[in-house]
């Protein structure tokens, strides 16, 4: 075996894997159930895959929980949704929390619900010293969050001269947070639906028939199995 060859198979963990919760809908929709019950089984879904990553040494997770695009939904479904993010936030959330898991919010908090927000406010924190730094990604936009970054950058008044690759990331909702090795979505869908653009450059990606209430132990071996064949370049040889 070569040393390139080795180097290719030899087994890896991503320091930061990200996922798209997809298929949630389609899910109930199978299962003879409202929506509303898919989305559930997927919150629920959240914390055993955390605790998979966590088995593995993965020190970030990012999971895609509800998009700026999602506001286009039917009133009663994001109402709903917003209802199950509530309850996960304060129930299962400081479960997990107690295992080691810290949390950090990505989006804009405009214009979610004042009760949403505390929730949010109340469960995350600054600090490093975690097993695990889960991102919940809540009006998230890839778009937006960039928007948000020049924004920034043109508020703070920084000259054309210094604007840079640093400049921005200093200001994206995931600062100090490295960018993913890998994107995962489960669902059959094969795009990333506006999801941490700046920060994918260089993400590998792993695209799954199953749907997120389905994404267990089994599926999440498939992933890092995947992972650890690939050879990330990163623009080089």
């Amino acid at each position: 075996m070569t040393g390139r060859t080795a180097d290719r198979l030899q087994p890896a963990v991503p320091r930061h894997v990200a996922f798209v919760m997809d298929g949630n809908g389609r899910w109930a929709t199978r299962q003879g159930l409202p929506r509303l019950a898919g989305h559930r089984a997927g919150i629920a879904n959240v914390a055993p895959v955390a605790d998979g990553l966590v088995r593995r040494g993965v020190e970030y997770m990012t999971i895609y929980m509800f998009s700026t695009e999602n506001w286009k939904r039917p009133a009663d479904e994001v109402s709903g949704i917003f209802g199950l993010l509530l309850e996960w936030l304060s129930e299962t959330a400081p479960q997990m929390k107690r295992r080691g898991i810290g949390f950090r919010h990505y989006g804009r908090r405009e214009p979610l619900p004042p009760a949403l927000l505390s929730a949010l406010d109340a469960i995350c924190d600054d600090s490093s010293q975690h097993r695990l730094i889960l991102g919940v990604a809540v009006n998230y936009g890839g778009r937006a969050e960039i928007l948000d970054a020049v924004r920034s950058v043109i508020e703070d008044g920084v000259p054309s001269s210094e604007i840079d690759e640093a400049a921005i990331e200093e200001r994206l909702y995931t600062t100090g947070v490295p960018a993913p090795d890998l994107i995962v979505r489960p669902g059959g869908e094969c795009r990333l639906s506006n999801f941490m653009l700046w920060q994918a450059a260089y993400a590998e990606l792993y695209f799954s028939r199953v749907l997120w209430p389905d994404f267990g132990e089994e599926e999440l071996a498939k992933v890092f199995e995947e992972y650890s064949r690939r050879h990330r370049r990163f623009g080089g040889l």
